[in-house]
C-alpha cells in the first residue's frame, strides 16, 4: 500500500517563453528534482505577464494539484507583476521586510556596479500573509502561501536563483509539509530490436509487473531505453522488487541489454577505454566527425580519445589512411574492404589501441539500387581483430548520422 502522491503544478510566467525568445529549461529541471523527491507532476503551464492569466492558471492548478510553483514575473521592473497579483489573490497587505533589504545590501556588496535604488528597495515590500524565504543570490525574495491545505510558492525565473531556492529551501520544506513515498527509477538500454518487436518480446513480463512498478519505452537513435519506475512506502521492498524484475528482464533479453544505467553510450565506452588504459581513434566519412564529437563532449576524454580523420574524399582515404586504390575502384567507397582498411589505417596513423571507421550514404541523394541511401559500413579494429558490419538506417540524413554514430560506439564496446 503506497501513500497517495502529492501533486505539483509548475507555472512559468513570461511573454519571452510564449514567443519562443527563450526556452523554458526551468520546468524540466524542476520536474526532475521534484520526481526524485517523490512528488508527482500534474501539469506544466506557461502564461503571459498578465494578472488575468496568472489568476486563471492558479485557479485551475489548485483544482488538480496540492502544490503550485510559480517561476518568473518577480523583480524590480514594471512588467514583473507576479508578486502584486498573488498579493491581491490572497487578500494581502504589503509590509516592509527588513531582512529582505539586508539581504539585498549584502548581495550588492559583492556587486560593485549595482546601486540600491527605489526599485530594488521595493523588493522588500512583501505580502503580510506569506512566509518570506530569502534569496541569497538575487534581490527578489521567494514567497510561500498556504490555502486550504495547499501550498503556493513564487520564485524568480532566473535559473540559478530558482535552482538555489528549490534545492535549499522549497523541496526540503515541501518534504516536511507533505508525506511522500519512496520512488525509484531504473533504466536499461536495449539495442537490436524495433520498438514493436521488443514490446512483443517482453509482453508477458510486462503484464506480470506488480502494480507499484510501471514501464516506459524511450526510443533514442536505435537504442530503446526501458525505464522502470517504482513507488512504495517500503524502500527495502521496493529495491528488492525492482532488482527482481530487472533480473527477469535480463534473462529474456541477454546481450541485447547494452547498459543497466541511463548513461550515453559514448560515455559508457569512454569509461571502458579508461579502465583498460586504451586509446581510440576514428576515421569518419559519412558521420563527418560526429563520433569524435560524441567522445570529446565529455571532460577528461583526452585520456582515451586520440584523434580523428574525417576522410570524406577518396583522395584522403588513399593518401592519409592508406586505403588501396584498387580496392576502392573495385568495391566503391561504401564497402566492407574499404571501411576495414580505413580502420586499420587510422589506428596505424594515430598510433591508437583501437579504431572506428565509417563509410556510407547519408543522403538524401547519392544512393543506387545496390547501395540505397542509408547504407553504411562500419568497422572497428583492436590489434589484429577487425569487426565490420553493414547497416541500412533509412532515408533521413540526420537520423543516418546519429544511428551510424550509435552503432559504431556499440561495436567498439563489443570488441572491447
Amino acid at each position: 500500500m503506497t501513500t497517495n502522491r502529492v501533486k505539483v503544478e509548475i507555472i512559468t510566467i513570461g511573454d519571452e517563453i510564449l514567443i519562443g525568445q527563450i526556452v523554458d529549461t526551468n520546468s524540466a529541471w524542476m520536474a526532475t528534482e521534484l520526481n526524485k523527491a517523490g512528488f508527482e507532476l500534474a501539469q506544466i503551464t506557461s502564461v503571459h505577464d498578465e494578472a488575468e492569466h496568472i489568476v486563471e492558471s492558479l485557479n485551475k492548478a489548485l483544482k488538480r494539484a496540492d502544490v503550485v510553483l510559480f517561476t518568473g514575473g518577480i523583480g524590480p521592473t514594471n512588467d514583473d507583476i507576479t508578486k502584486q497579483t498573488l498579493s491581491a489573490y490572497f487578500g494581502s497587505k504589503p509590509v516592509f521586510n527588513d531582512q529582505v533589504l539586508e539581504n539585498i545590501k549584502q548581495l550588492f556588496k559583492t556587486r560593485p556596479n549595482f546601486v540600491l535604488n527605489d526599485l530594488t528597495r521595493a523588493q522588500a515590500m512583501v505580502p503580510d500573509n506569506c512566509t518570506v524565504i530569502q534569496n541569497p543570490v538575487g534581490t527578489a525574495p521567494v514567497t510561500w502561501f498556504e490555502k486550504n491545505g495547499k501550498v503556493i510558492v513564487s520564485m524568480p525565473g532566473v535559473p540559478y536563483e530558482m535552482k538555489q531556492a528549490m534545492s535549499t529551501e522549497i523541496i526540503p520544506r515541501l518534504q516536511l509539509h507533505f508525506k511522500t513515498p519512496e520512488i525509484r527509477h531504473r533504466t536499461l538500454q536495449v539495442y537490436g530490436y524495433p520498438e514493436s518487436t521488443l514490446a512483443l518480446k517482453i509482453a508477458d513480463w510486462e503484464n506480470e509487473l506488480p502494480g507499484f512498478i510501471s514501464l516506459a519505452y524511450l526510443p533514442n537513435s536505435g537504442i530503446i531505453k526501458l525505464r522502470l519506475s517504482g513507488l512504495a512506502d517500503d524502500s527495502l521492498m521496493l529495491e528488492f522488487s525492482m532488482n527482481q524484475q530487472i533480473d527477469k528482464l535480463n534473462q529474456l533479453l541477454g546481450s541485447a541489454i547494452v547498459a543497466f544505467e541511463d548513461i550515453p553510450m559514448e560515455q559508457l565506452v569512454g569509461n571502458l577505454l579508461l579502465e583498460q588504459g586504451k586509446m581510440v581513434a576514428t576515421a569518419e566519412s559519412c558521420t563527418g566527425g560526429n563520433i569524435a564529437r560524441s567522445f570529446t563532449a565529455y571532460p577528461g576524454s583526452s585520456a582515451y580519445f586520440k584523434g580523428s580523420v574525417v576522410a570524406y574524399s577518396n583522395d584522403l582515404k588513399i593518401n592519409i589512411l592508406e586505403v588501396s586504390p584498387e580496392v576502392l575502384e573495385k568495391n566503391g567507397a561504401v564497402s566492407q574492404p574499404v571501411v576495414e582498411q580505413m580502420a586499420i589505417g587510422v589506428r596505424k596513423l594515430l598510433k591508437s589501441d583501437v579504431a572506428i571507421a565509417t563509410s556510407g550514404i547519408a543522403g538524401p541523394s547519392g544512393g543506387t539500387e545496390d547501395k540505397p541511401v542509408g547504407t553504411v559500413w562500419i568497422a572497428v579494429c583492436s590489434g589484429d581483430v577487425v569487426l565490420s558490419r553493414q547497416f541500412h538506417f533509412g532515408t533521413l540524413r540526420e537520423q543516418n548520422i546519429l544511428r551510424a554514430t550509435q552503432a559504431s560506439i556499440l561495436m567498439l564496446k563489443e570488441i572491447l
